[in-house]
This record gives structure tokens, sequence and C-alpha cells, in this order.
């Protein structure tokens, strides 16, 4: 049973260890600025890399949850937590579509509230790890964003892009200080 959990502990590391790959930090100012140089092109691949990000994301995080509760339940700690139900979204098939440019309103739309919820999701389970640690949740108010997006024709897609980048950077870091308190916990065997 100990070098059971070993491996299991292990593959934590080892999947944390794939977050500098999968959980890349990207910079709205340095696409914006593509965007404008390029004339909109730039916009292509922004959209691919931000929902490729996205995808790597909930499937590392998928696995990581599952090795977690599988080491948890191994030390009598059974956790429930609520099932996972995102898809991947095809990164080309999004970015491509934005030629017609409706696509990259339904894009922001999704990327935002895909985020929301995982990120609900997984807040009830760090809370479940550490009930007395403050996790800082990231806010999109898909409500304004949409409203200044309709109201200045569809400028406002800029602020809402803005938003969508900070809010993903913002939770990666916070997972990953989360993260690092988890694989520490497991290790001390608590």
């Amino acid at each position: 049973m100990e070098m059971k959990n070993r491996r299991m502990v292990d593959k934590i590391k080892e999947n944390v260890l794939k977050r500098t790959s999968s959980d890349r930090i990207m910079w709205f100012s340095m696409w914006f600025l593509l965007s404008m140089i390029t004339f909109g092109l730039a916009l292509f691949p922004m959209l691919y890399l931000l929902i490729e990000r996205r995808n790597e994301h909930f499937r590392r995080q998928k696995e990581l949850e599952s090795l977690i509760l599988s080491v948890l339940k191994n030390r009598g700690v059974n956790l429930e937590i609520e099932g996972d139900n995102f898809l991947d979204r095809n990164s080309l098939l999004w970015a491509a579509s934005i030629v017609l440019i409706v696509p990259i309103f339904f894009a922001a739309y999704f990327l935002s509230k895909d985020l929301l919820l995982h990120e609900k999701r997984q807040m009830a389970l760090f809370r479940k790890i550490f009930p007395d640690e403050p996790v800082i949740e990231q806010k999109i108010n898909l409500k304004f964003c949409m409203t200044i997006t309709l109201a200045t024709l569809g400028v406002g897609i800029i602020h809402w892009f803005y938003k969508i980048f900070n809010a993903y950077n913002n939770h990666f870091k916070e997972q990953w200080r989360i993260e690092d308190k988890i694989v520490e916990l497991i290790e001390r065997g608590n």
C-alpha cells in the first residue's frame, strides 16, 4: 500500500511539473499590439493559443484531481466532488471561424464561462482539502462584458479579452500556489 501511495505522489509531482507547458502565461498587451501591427491577423494564433491552453489546463487539472482523490481515498479520506463536464474545444476550428467575425464573441463567451465553471468546481475541492486557506477566485462579469461589447458595437471585445487573459493568468498562478501546498501536504502524509 505504501509503495502504491509513493507512486501516486510521484504522479502528482509529475502532473504539477507539466504546468509550465499547459498553463502558459499569455500577455494581452503583446497580442493586442501584434493584432494592431498585423491588421488583425494575429487574432487567429491568439485565439488558437487561448483555447489550446484552456484545453490543456483542464485536462491536466482533471488528471491531478483524480490522483489527489486516489491518494486521499487510500488514506481513508473520501471526498466527493462534482463531476467534470468540460469538453475540449476545437482550437483550430474556433480560430479559423473568426473570419466570420461573430464567432469571436462566442469564443470570448465560452472562454469566460468555461473558466468560471471550472474554477467553481475546483475551488470546492481545494476548500475541502484546505478549509482555512484563503483561495482567490477569478471573476469575469459576463453581463458587463457583453453589455459593453454590444454598446460599443463590438469594440468592447478588447476589454473582454483583456479580462480573459488576466483571469486565466491569475487562475493559473493561484492554482500553482494551492498545488504546491497540496504536494507538501501529501508528502507529509497528512
